[in-house]
């Protein structure tokens, strides 16, 4: 069985995919897989059992990058093609089967919203796979014996980021010998290009304490690194989705996007938002997401710190 899977461009729409193509493999275990997403998931997907072609959809002016998937798929036939872009390509190509995505909605969690793609009725949680050479590549960074705090303080848009210094805040508090997590190292994950953005975090915590991931790794070893972690706390992003993915105890932090569709899923995760809810946000007169500034600055350090405690004792991972 030939099947095409289309997934998204962003890292955390392609991570909450995944449990989508992980129920095609199961389904159809014979199936070769020709998969296609942007080139920043690529590869993480590319190591799902039974891929045996991908395809980095590169923007291009003119869509460029459907013209060039379109001529790599055309002349061949389809058992199914499954389009989470909702694109017309699913209908260019010589197919038994297509399911195309549906227009995005705001009344359904991203999951159940993909979920719906194939009209499963219980959506299948996201699920990521790694090679032994990334759980090897792991060990080099993160210690044996040793609990591991991660930390994902940078986003895609600054009005997402919860200011720097409370992640700091946060950090000290987590680790401290009364805290949940006594004594851990804490691993601080991130792009290359937001080292800038995360380095007064590097530079208030102990140097013995921090290990910088920043830019440092490969995708699939981020993965790899953060299963070895034992609570991660970050902004909405797809650093957040992989931790959730992973899966280890996520608590993912909210202000201007909507929690109820894009919170972290899966049994051990949670997320929590400001004191202002996303309409309020978004209807202030000052909102404009073309600037920079936080909108995440009515998320108390105290209300972070009681939403982890809870996430850890809920899912029996406090070591304090």
């Amino acid at each position: 069985m030939k099947i095409l899977f289309i997934s998204h461009n962003r890292l955390g729409d392609a991570v909450l995919s995944t449990g989508l193509l992980a129920h095609l493999v199961r389904r159809h275990p014979d199936a070769r897989i020709t998969l296609a997403c942007g080139p920043v998931a690529l590869p993480l997907l590319a190591l799902a059992p039974n891929v045996e072609e991908v395809v980095a959809m590169d923007k291009a002016p003119m869509a460029g990058h459907w013209r060039r998937l379109w001529l790599r798929t055309v002349g061949q036939h389809w058992d199914l093609v499954v389009d989470l872009r909702a694109s017309l390509l699913a209908w260019l190509l010589f197919a038994k089967e297509r399911r195309v995505l549906r227009a995005k909605g705001d009344r359904l969690h991203r999951v159940r919203h993909v979920a719906e793609t194939l009209a499963l009725s219980e959506p299948p949680s996201p699920e990521l796979w790694l090679r032994p050479e990334h759980e090897m590549a792991a060990l080099e960074h993160l210690p044996n014996g040793v609990p591991v705090l991660a930390l994902g303080p940078t986003a895609n848009w600054g009005g997402k980021q919860w200011p720097i210094e409370r992640f700091a805040a946060l950090a000290r508090r987590l680790t401290a010998s009364d805290g949940p997590l006594p004594n851990a190292r804490v691993a601080v994950f991130g792009a290359a290009n937001e080292r800038s953005a995360a380095q007064p975090l590097l530079d208030d915590l102990p140097s013995e304490q921090v290990i910088d991931l920043i830019g440092r790794i490969e995708l699939p070893v981020v993965l790899a690194c953060l299963r070895r972690c034992d609570l991660f706390v970050g902004n909405d992003s797809g650093l957040m989705h992989m931790a959730a993915a992973a899966p280890i105890p996520t608590l993912g932090l909210f202000g201007p996007s909507r929690e109820e569709l894009y919170s972290p899923w899966g049994e051990m995760a949670a997320a929590v938002r400001t004191d202002r809810s996303f309409d309020d946000i978004r209807n202030d007169p000052a909102y404009d997401y073309r600037k920079q500034d936080s909108w995440m600055i009515t998320l108390p350090v105290e209300k972070a710190e009681a939403a982890a405690r809870d996430l850890l004792t809920r899912v029996g991972r406090a070591t304090g």
